[in-house]
């Protein structure tokens, strides 16, 4: 079993304070306030992290979905647009709308896009997502 670990601290009010993310072996960082989180503020925030962390294991899972069906991808490009709206006067994140550009030779595009969707519905980020939020797939060869 594999177990992952991140830190949080902040410092302050919800309005004034501001803290720092952190992952556990030091490959992300990253400061965070209301405003960065709630506005266009300098800084990071949770819904980006989970952002990355979904982008970045559907891009591994599709070159590896790909390579599996004998098309090695050269390179997967995956953008993840979380969307934060007001559910119940709450913050949630309601969808999450995923990007993606693959070079891969030989594959074409009907093949490409199951191999696509298998992955979206399959990779272990989308499965602890999928039951709360939305998660959408545009998908392209490059």
């Amino acid at each position: 079993m594999t177990i992952r670990s991140a830190t949080a601290q902040w410092q302050g009010t919800i309005l004034d304070g501001a803290g720092t993310i952190r992952t556990g072996k030091g490959g992300l960082e990253g400061a965070y306030s209301f405003k960065s989180r709630f506005e266009e503020g300098e800084g990071t925030n949770p819904e980006e992290l989970i952002g990355a962390a979904l982008a970045g294991c559907f891009s591994m899972a599709l070159a590896k979905g790909l390579g599996d069906a004998g098309f090695p991808a050269t390179s997967v490009d995956t953008t993840a647009k979380v969307h934060l709206d007001r559910v119940d006067g709450a913050p949630t994140v309601t969808r999450i709308d995923l990007e993606n550009t693959v070079v891969a030779a030989g594959i074409d595009e009907a093949e490409f896009l199951k191999i696509a969707d298998v992955t979206k519905q399959n990779c272990p980020i989308s499965r602890l997502l999928a039951p709360g939020a939305e998660i959408t797939l545009t998908a392209s060869l490059g």
